[in-house]
C-alpha cells in the first residue's frame, strides 16, 4: 500500500470530462468575481477557515509565543496546500484544483489581515483571554522590523494569490485537456 502511493505521481493523471472540465472553469472564474467586488474584504471560505487559523495558534504556541502566533497563518496556509498535495499523490485534477485554488485565496484574506497591522482597525478573534489578544501581523512586522511596509508586503502577497488562483484555473484547463487526450490514445506496454 505504501509503495501504491510512493508511486503515485509517476502515474497519468485521472482523465477528467469536458463537461466537467467546463463546469469547474465556470465556477472558479464566477468565484474570482466575487473576491474582485469585494474591495479587500474577507470572504466567506476566510471564515470557513478561521477556526483552523486559530487552532494553529494553539498548535504552534506549543513552541513558544513567536511561533504560537505564526501558527494561524502557518496552519492555514498548510492545509489547502496538504489536501493539495494529497490529490497530486492521487492523480485527480480537479480535487487538486480545488485545493491549490483555495491555498492561493488564502493570500488574499492573510494580505488583508498584514495590511491592517497599523491600523489594526479589523475585528480581532482569540481562543484565549480578549485581553490578551494581539494583532499576528503587528506582532511579527514589528518583531522584524517591517511594519512601516504593511501594505506593500500585503500588496504582493494579494498579487500573488491573484496570480496563484488564475495559474491553477489555467492548469486545470491544460490539464484536463491532456488528460482527455492520453485518455482517448491507447497506453504503451511497460
Amino acid at each position: 500500500m505504501l509503495m501504491d502511493f510512493l508511486d503515485g505521481p509517476e502515474e497519468d493523471w485521472q482523465p477528467i470530462s469536458r463537461p466537467a472540465t467546463v463546469a469547474w472553469a465556470i465556477f472558479y472564474l464566477l468565484f474570482l468575481f466575487y473576491p474582485a467586488t469585494r474591495g479587500g474584504k474577507f470572504l466567506l471560505p476566510d471564515y470557513v477557515f478561521l477556526p483552523i487559523h486559530e487552532g494553529g495558534h494553539l498548535l504552534f504556541g506549543w513552541f513558544g509565543h513567536t511561533m504560537g502566533v505564526m501558527g494561524g497563518t502557518l496552519l492555514q496556509l498548510f492545509v489547502p496546500l496538504a489536501i493539495a498535495g494529497y490529490f497530486i499523490f492521487l492523480r485527480q485534477i480537479p480535487g487538486t484544483a480545488f485545493a491549490a485554488f483555495f491555498f492561493f485565496e488564502h493570500f488574499l484574506n492573510v494580505a488583508t489581515y498584514m495590511a491592517d497591522a497599523r491600523r489594526q482597525e479589523l475585528p480581532l478573534v482569540t481562543v484565549g483571554d480578549a485581553d490578551y489578544v494581539e494583532h499576528d501581523w503587528t506582532f511579527m512586522f514589528g518583531k522584524l522590523g517591517l511594519l512601516d511596509h504593511d501594505t506593500s508586503i500585503a500588496a504582493v502577497l494579494r498579487l500573488l494569490g491573484w496570480l496563484g488562483m488564475m495559474g491553477v484555473v489555467v492548469w486545470l484547463w491544460w490539464k484536463s485537456r491532456a488528460s482527455t487526450t492520453t485518455a482517448t490514445r491507447p497506453k504503451a506496454a511497460r
